[in-house]
């Protein structure tokens, strides 16, 4: 396998899975576990609809009980893999295989997951890649261990060497670094031709430091769908439209501007006083269907369309999300897809 040769594959190339770790009462999801699951639940049967699943779970027990709750809602359970592992958070966008490819032949690139900074507690989540190629889940793909902090969440791929990122969690992770040679290491490590960096941006309630997927989101055909926000006595309003401003400046590697799909605005969402982030851009592309967020707003049918519109021939499906964003994140941070050929 020739290293330049290599690349990050776009979010809607052709999938063999999507991965995700089911809560359990040993991890942050223990206060409102019947919440959660409901959504985790609506999930695998969106899921499954169109591909294959995998769950890790930590044991024999909670698989079963996960098998229950899926048989008795309509998930295709012939679509479904368990691997049982522990860890500590459910959160596979960030403690997941970022998979690079070239051909029918693959690499795991496993970064140092650090509990978005320091956080929280990471050490088993960090594991969790060396766990699931111990268990032979992904055949004969390479596995690359690279000692530098990054969560997936924190990059999007055109597939064709563009790297979208924001500064504001690069610099949290590496502040003894500079852009240019965290641009070089993201150009290295992930095959990239070049990265498009973002100054603005943020959601209140969101510990990731801003992740590229609560905020922007590449598309097929030079597409790009963003969180905006309408609302001029909202906090976000000024810094979102910072944002749109920056996304309207960028250029294709052909010198093009994207085309833009601003997103509604959902009405703030507090949970004991705490404001909690509800981005719509953080949605899931899967083989024929893109699962978006909905949080019980007014905005979530304006959503979907608009997401739909940017990823045309894809059946939309909309999957109750207002219980993740009580841990602060949503639809993608808890999944991860795997491409094609990889298991």
């Amino acid at each position: 396998m020739t290293d330049s040769s290599l690349r990050l594959p776009a979010e809607w190339e052709p999938q063999a899975a999507v991965l995700i770790a089911w809560p359990h009462a040993g991890t942050d999801w223990a206060e409102r576990l019947d919440a959660v699951e409901s959504t985790y639940v609506a999930l695998a049967a969106a899921i499954t609809r169109f591909q294959p699943l995998i769950i890790v779970v930590p044991d024999t027990t909670l698989r079963a009980h996960v098998t229950t709750k899926l048989r008795s809602t309509g998930a295709h359970l012939t679509q479904i893999r368990f691997v049982e592992l522990p860890y500590d958070d459910t959160w596979l966008r960030d403690s997941g295989p970022i998979t690079l490819r070239e051909g029918d032949r693959f690499q795991l690139t496993d970064f140092r997951f650090t509990g978005w900074g320091g956080k929280f507690g990471a050490e088993q989540d960090d594991a969790l890649i060396a766990g699931l190629v111990d268990e032979g889940v992904f055949g004969s793909a390479v596995h690359k261990r690279i000692d530098w902090a990054l969560e997936g969440g924190g990059i999007e791929s055109d597939g064709t060497g563009t790297i979208l990122t924001t500064w504001r969690c690069l610099v949290q992770r590496h502040p003894e670094q500079s852009r240019e040679q965290m641009s070089a290491i993201l150009r290295e490590s992930l095959h990239a031709q070049r990265v498009l960096w973002l100054d603005y941006g943020y959601l209140e309630g969101d510990d990731t430091d801003a992740h590229i997927d609560t905020l922007a989101r590449f598309a097929p055909g030079d597409r790009i769908v963003y969180q905006a926000c309408d609302d001029r006595s909202d906090i976000h309003h000024d810094e979102l439209q910072l944002m749109g401003a920056e996304l309207a400046a960028l250029r294709t590697a052909d010198g093009k501007p994207y085309t833009l799909y601003p997103l509604p605005w959902a009405k703030p969402i507090v949970d004991e006083g705490r404001r909690l982030a509800a981005s719509y851009a953080n949605y899931l592309i899967v083989n024929g269907a893109v699962l978006v967020p909905a949080y019980g707003d007014t905005a979530d049918d304006e959503a979907a369309r608009i997401i739909g519109e940017a990823h045309p021939g894809r059946t939309v499906v909309q999957v109750p999300c207002r219980p993740l964003i009580w841990q602060n994140g949503s639809l993608h941070c808890i999944t991860m897809q795997l491409p094609a050929g990889l298991i």
